[in-house]
């Protein structure tokens, strides 16, 4: 008999449903419960410490409630400022984490320019130059920060107007020409990014190639769960929990979109 517990998978707050979607494609009899940490969203502005003492804080409730078979935290910033603490703290729970995709971009990359498009958080966090000296150290890698394409992307997911001028101040730092190169790939290290590609590619002043990880993501969870999976469809439906604990219409109606209930309290 298959493992019937769900799989939990996190974000700040829209930006890991690119995952979930990846996820039930690869495994569409698993259990979700998607938890957007909301109440605390844009998530990279906040103080290291602080934030590290609430995620601690907060997964140690969310695996006493929900326990869960496997956990993904579909949030680079979050993950790598405490998935290694995470891991100590719950050696019994199998975690998944979301890095900045370096590795497959400096693999792709032609001209030898990539662009890590990034929270604030992420851009500052070692974990991302570590990854820079490990896997991309040949490579001319710019990291850019922005401070507003998060909450950006949640506006347009939500049917909010979003300029093109507003995402073109935010990604305008990504594209070098050098030495007769060009930045040829973009590395989306922002599970929310991936929602605004098509309007990248139409505002991008020469076309790259837009690296989302949410398949790979997916894919390491199919490897993490292995004989756990769930072989049977579930019975229970999939869940949302939003820490704001929101009442509101229109994001059940998107969350419904992706085959969630919104669970409130």
């Amino acid at each position: 008999m298959s493992d019937v517990r769900p799989v939990l998978i996190f974000d700040s707050g829209l930006g890991g449903l690119t995952v979930l979607r990846e996820a039930r494609y690869l495994l569409p009899y698993e259990r979700l419960h998607y938890v957007a940490d909301d109440a605390a969203f844009p998530i990279g502005r906040w103080p290291e410490q602080d934030l590290h003492d609430r995620l601690m804080k907060l997964f140690d409730g969310l695996i006493r409630e929900h326990d869960p078979k496997a956990i993904v935290i579909a949030c680079n910033t979050a993950f790598t400022l405490a998935g290694e603490a995470l891991r100590d703290a719950n050696p019994l729970v199998p975690f998944v984490g979301t890095v900045p995709a370096i590795k497959p971009a400096a693999e792709r990359t032609s001209s030898g320019l990539i662009s890590v498009l990034a929270t604030p958080g992420t851009v500052r966090r070692a974990y991302t130059r570590s990854l820079i000296e490990s896997f991309a150290s040949k490579c001319h890698v710019r990291l850019v920060g922005s401070d507003n394409l998060a909450e950006l992307a949640e506006m347009h997911l939500r049917g909010e107007e979003v300029s093109d001028a507003a995402l073109s101040t935010e990604i305008s730092g990504c594209f070098l020409d050098q030495d007769g190169k060009r930045t040829d790939i973009v590395v989306l290290a922002c599970t929310h990014y991936p929602f605004l590609t098509n309007r990248f590619r139409k505002i991008a002043p020469w076309p790259v190639d837009w690296l989302d990880p949410a398949e790979a993501i997916a894919r390491q969870l199919v490897r993490v769960l292995e004989q756990s999976a769930a072989s049977e469809p579930s019975l229970e439906p999939d869940e949302a929990y939003f820490t704001s604990s929101p009442q509101n219409p229109s994001l059940k109606r998107l969350l419904a979109g992706f085959g969630l209930t919104l669970v409130t309290r």
